[in-house]
């Protein structure tokens, strides 16, 4: 194979579809780009590079965008646009907000920024940015309700998102660069310019404002601040929930003390520290103006919300958890077929043992099934290790982080039998009590249906199970009747002691 078919061979693994899809976000602190594998409900990041330029810096007083910046940013964007044409990008978006919409010489950068990249500059308007944050939550939570916040260098956009869809959004001067200017770096008029931005705002009713949504880097570094300070289990900011008067009395300390006196500062880039106390000025205002019960951090924003936009209706429709699941089976496991019959047996197996589920238990079950066997290429001792960290860490939408840890466990389970021992107790404290409980019932079932199957297609939907009274019979047809053997007896009785049953196996004449 000669080196330029190589280069554009398709990747075993990758799923690639329509192809690389950019989106250039040209920020009035940060310029980046994100390469995504492909249009897809779940789009997983291909590359991702970003460039603190500080488009914004300066632009209060002068109301230009100051050259060395544009220097900056340029730079970036032509090593962008190479990296586009060497990735193999099948499509470039390339997105300006606050810096370039209100500068004087915005026109000429914008221009440039054109010619460099061969693409044309979409400008959003306020209520633009705000719709297409408000899009980016929607892509990357099940069925968000809230009011969604983005905070830039330049400005913070506000719109609620719920059942209805999206608000029309809000758009402020509150952006951590031109806060940091407007109030001359001194910190009691940063509050008071955020309380008299608040004062204008419009909220939905308090039963649809529970959740602040929380998008931008500052936001992030705030959040990752807080998570290296309580020693939290998970290094995913994904989903990362803080109730609000916690994130309230942080934002407080943030913006009083010397940043670098704070514990763990060393988790934050310098480059993002002396944003950060106006940032946590700004978050503070908003949740407290809003009486918000809780903050949740978001890793998807404008950038998603217009891939999101670009899909078609079903696709849109689709289950972010249970797509993203089925891709890494597709990817890693040894019979995506399988992992599907699993949804399947496992959907026909609960209501016999009596195990009522919500709609989000079953969704959280399904995608189990469809990431159960994504370790299998692992040493047999370390599989559930493996697929335990991979699941935990995995970068995953539409999932919390309870959710996130019934997952790892469940699979986990499956593959290490049904003990604790190597499990970390601060991941078994996320979940619930009722989804730990569930996890292992769910991983005895999994290593029931490995047995029975070998973890391959064809098989496992002809058995079924049955409760009489308190035994539970694995039922097995004539035709797999030698698929009995002590190990699955073994298995069927661990797995039916849990719901309090004995368990036997049948094999059918």
């Amino acid at each position: 194979m000669d080196d330029a078919h190589a280069k554009h061979a398709p990747a075993r693994g990758r799923l690639n579809g329509t192809g690389p899809v950019a989106v250039i976000d040209i920020g009035s602190n940060s310029v980046r780009l994100v390469v995504y594998e492909r249009q897809s409900r779940t789009p997983t990041v291909l590359f991702n590079e970003k460039v603190l330029a500080g488009l914004g810096r300066g632009l209060v007083s002068t109301g230009r965008l100051a050259q060395d910046s544009i220097g900056a940013a340029l730079a970036a964007l032509h090593r962008f646009r190479c990296l586009c044409d060497h990735i193999g990008v099948q499509s470039v978006h390339v997105l300006a907000t606050a810096a370039a919409r209100d500068a004087t010489n915005g026109g000429q950068f914008v221009a440039e920024v054109e010619r460099l990249t061969g693409v044309p500059v979409r400008i959003l308007n306020g209520h633009e940015e705000a719709y297409y944050s408000a899009l980016g939550i929607v892509s990357g939570f099940w069925k968000p309700q809230g009011v969604v916040g983005d905070l830039g260098g330049g400005s913070l956009e506000l719109v609620d998102v719920g059942p209805k869809g999206v608000g029309r959004g809000q758009t402020f001067p509150l952006g951590g660069l031109r806060l940091q200017e407007a109030s001359g770096g001194k910190m009691v008029r940063a509050q008071k310019i955020a309380d008299d931005c608040m004062e204008k705002a419009v909220w939905p009713s308090a039963a649809e404002r529970q959740t602040f949504y929380a998008v931008g880097g500052t936001w992030r570094s705030l959040a990752r601040l807080h998570l290296f300070q309580a020693g939290y289990p998970l290094h995913v900011m994904h989903h990362y929930a803080i109730p609000a008067g916690e994130a309230i009395e942080f934002c407080r300390v943030v913006a009083q003390r010397d940043i670098n006196s704070l514990d763990f500062i060393e988790a934050i880039s310098k480059q993002r520290r002396a944003l950060l106390p106006y940032g946590a000025v700004v978050l503070e205002r908003v949740l407290r103006a809003m009486n918000a019960e809780r903050l949740v951090m978001s890793a998807t924003g404008v950038r998603e919300g217009l891939l999101y936009e670009m899909l078609p209706e079903e696709l849109k429709a689709q289950d972010p958890l249970l797509e993203a699941a089925r891709e890494l089976s597709l990817l890693r496991a040894r019979s995506p077929e399988h992992a599907e019959e699993l949804v399947q047996w496992t959907d026909r197996l609960f209501p016999v043992i009596g195990l009522e589920e919500t709609e989000e238990e079953r969704r959280l079950r399904r995608a189990a099934c469809l990431l159960s066997d994504i370790g299998w290429r692992a040493h047999p001792d370390y599989r559930g290790e493996q697929s335990l960290n991979i699941i935990s860490n995995a970068g995953f939408i539409g999932l919390d982080h309870p959710g996130r840890a019934y997952l790892a466990m469940s699979v986990f389970y499956r593959h290490a039998g049904l003990i604790d021992d190597a499990l970390s107790p601060r991941l078994r404290e996320l979940a619930p009590t009722r989804l730990k409980e569930r996890a292992r019932i769910l991983g005895a079932a999994l290593r029931v249906a490995s047995l029975v199957s070998a973890s391959m297609a064809g098989v496992l939907l002809e058995t079924s199970f049955v409760l009489d009274e308190d035994t539970l019979i694995l039922k097995l047809p004539a035709r797999h009747a030698h698929m009995d053997g002590e190990r699955l007896r073994k298995r069927v009785g661990q797995f039916a002691k849990l719901i309090g049953a004995k368990g036997i196996v049948l094999p059918l004449p």
